[in-house]
């Protein structure tokens, strides 16, 4: 019997609880020691934290059964090891059950969270894709399984003349894909830069964001065409569907109905399911062979962006249309080209209304013949933004050829643009930013991305995206300019003066010294140089001008040359709304007069320089 008279301190010595006390800490400690190594190993670095909870859970418990099991004995008796070695066991069991215990809930746990954010991946991925303007690689758990970019096919009839008819045929393709929902098909400007490519498939998968390639060869050889198709799965560089073909070269466009089928069908897409969307097609209505080689011929001519380039475009598109009057697509192309020779090449302001009334003609005969051509609507939205300053109509146009179109890159490209002009920044980078998961590669998508970035501030992620239009176009000059307008909006002078220098010789060089040294204290350099601007450029820069003057903190001549610059119909004036120089003198009343006279609202989202 024990003695009822012990103090609870005996008590305890007697059921060797000290004992127990000290070789659970012991066991703790060493288990402690060996999950710290060990648990990271297998992916359960959770654990750790949930079994230290354990082992202290565990310590009341373990106090309890040796105060239960474990009685008094003689001490003259075995010794501890001897009498209690039931007692160890049972210790070392509570121990190895804990351990288990938690590593079991760990793996739970970090399943279920790997799960979750392979979930929210997956859901960003379906709604609202990301893109990184100059990250590495899209990593492969990023790219969606229905992806597939179409690269130039090789012209394989030894006749350099022809590679507009093999580069036609990938267009096509791509122009099919691109209409099947769920499918992200990346668009020609940024695909066919593969062209005459080493890079193995995995190096343009990544770089394209793809997990397929479409690659083959076209020869034409009089009435006969043969056509090798491949579909390769990017991860591996399997083949998933293949066929040659040999066909009458009048079965043309029924030999690309049924690559795209293939394709479709092996990547299980379906056609067009947006509500609103009308299948385009780049075919001529009568099927008249000739008439669709010379819009092949044109759309070739027109990619030089040369003048020479988009008069033969024109003279392309025309015979197009003598061959077959209801082209409605080779009118659409040709009032882009029009429009292109009087933004880019026309210096006469004669020359400019000439063809600008040639466009017009164009896209209103392109609307006749087919109002669901969403070319069409691009081409008159276009023509209105940037010649007519009727920034309603060009929204409403922009927007009916987004409905038409939705994965068109060209019309989402002209809405962002839009919604830039009318002060809706934060939607206008949001857009921007689904052009750019079709068109990865395009220096001009970034461009404008940055462009707007700097509207909102965001000038580390401007100068990225900027950065890396400048990679994709060495030879570019305005991402230089904006860069500097960057530093200048930081105040950095002698950044904004070396980026200003770095710009290709030109306007925009000029331009951008000038409004660098504004910020300096180099008053008299700074003078000439917006002389020089002013006695060079005051015919067709007004606009920029302006904002020389805006950071020079002179806003009676800022507004003097933006009056200037609307009696000029400078088209500079489209920045009105995302300018933060201009906006700098947003609250003076003359800038809300101005928007006015201009057919702008006077509200936007984007911020001004300080």
């Amino acid at each position: 019997m024990v003695d009822e008279s012990l103090s609870f301190m005996a008590r305890l010595k007697q059921h060797h609880i000290y004992r127990v006390v000290a070789g659970y800490a012991v066991c703790a400690w060493i288990v402690m020691q060996a999950a710290t190594r060990v648990f990271p190993y297998f992916g359960w670095s959770v654990a750790v934290p949930i079994l230290i909870i354990a082992l202290i859970l565990g310590f009341p418990v373990v106090l309890v059964l040796a105060w239960v099991f474990i009685k008094p004995k003689d001490p003259a008796k075995a010794g501890w090891q001897q009498r209690h070695w039931k007692w160890g066991a049972a210790l070392s069991a509570l121990v190895v059950v804990l351990v288990v215990v938690s590593g079991f809930y760990a793996w739970r746990f970090s399943a279920h969270h790997a799960q979750l954010l392979a979930a929210v991946a997956a859901n960003q991925q379906a709604t609202v894709p990301a893109v990184a303007s100059s990250a590495p690689p899209v990593s492969a758990t990023m790219i969606p399984a229905k992806s597939v970019a179409v690269l130039p096919f090789v012209n394989e009839s030894g006749e350099k003349s022809e590679q507009y008819f093999s580069d036609g045929l990938s267009e096509d393709l791509i122009t099919t894909l691109s209409q099947f929902a769920g499918l992200k098909v990346i668009n020609r400007d940024s695909s066919f830069q593969f062209r005459n490519s080493t890079d193995n498939v995995q190096t343009i998968g990544e770089k394209l964001g793809v997990a397929h390639l479409l690659e083959g060869s076209v020869q034409r050889a009089g009435d006969v065409v043969r056509i090798s198709a491949e579909l390769v799965n990017v991860s591996d560089g399997s083949t998933v569907w293949s066929q040659r073909y040999d066909r009458p070269y009048k079965d043309l466009f029924a030999l690309q109905d049924n690559i795209t089928k293939a394709v479709a069908d092996a990547l299980q897409a379906k056609l067009l399911t947006a509500p609103g969307a009308v299948v385009q097609s780049d075919r001529p209505p009568s099927g008249n062979l000739a008439a669709y080689d010379a819009y092949l011929r044109g759309t070739s001519d027109m990619s030089l962006s040369t003048e020479t380039g988009m008069r033969e475009a024109i003279a392309q598109f025309d015979q197009a249309i003598r061959l077959d009057p209801h082209y409605a697509l080779a009118y659409a192309a040709m009032s882009a080209a029009w429009q292109s020779l009087a933004a880019t090449f026309d210096v006469q302001m004669a020359a400019v209304r000439r063809d600008t009334a040639q466009a017009r003609a164009a896209a209103d005969m392109a609307l006749q013949l087919n109002p669901d051509l969403a070319a069409a609507h691009v081409a008159l939205s276009s023509l209105m933004e940037s010649f007519d300053f009727n920034w309603t109509g060009a929204l409403a146009e922009s927007q009916r050829a987004v409905e038409l179109a939705p994965d068109d890159p060209i019309a989402k490209a002209g809405l962002a643009a839009i919604q830039a002009r009318l002060g809706h920044l934060t939607l206008a980078v949001e857009i921007a930013r689904q052009v750019l998961v079709r068109t990865p590669l395009s220096a001009g998508g970034y461009f404008g991305l940055g462009r707007e970035l700097i509207g909102l501030g965001q000038l580390d992620e401007a100068e990225t995206a900027l950065r890396k239009s400048i990679q994709l176009a060495p030879g570019a000059s305005r991402p230089y300019a904006y860069l500097t307008i960057i530093e200048v909006i930081r105040g950095d002078t002698a950044a904004a003066l070396s980026v200003a220098q770095k710009t290709p010789v030109g306007f925009w060089h000029d331009f951008a010294v000038a409004l660098a040294l504004q910020i300096g204290t180099e008053r008299a350099a700074a003078d000439t140089a917006l002389k020089g601007l002013i006695d060079r450029d005051s015919g067709n820069a007004a606009y920029q001008i302006a904002e020389v003057y805006a950071v020079r903190k002179d806003p009676d001549n800022m507004f003097k040359w933006l009056d200037r610059s609307w009696s000029n119909d400078d088209a500079g004036i489209e920045l009105l709304l995302f300018d933060p120089l201009i906006l700098h003198y947003r609250n003076d009343p003359r800038f809300a007069a101005f928007c006015k006279k201009v057919g702008l609202p006077n509200t936007t989202d984007a911020v001004a320089m300080p």
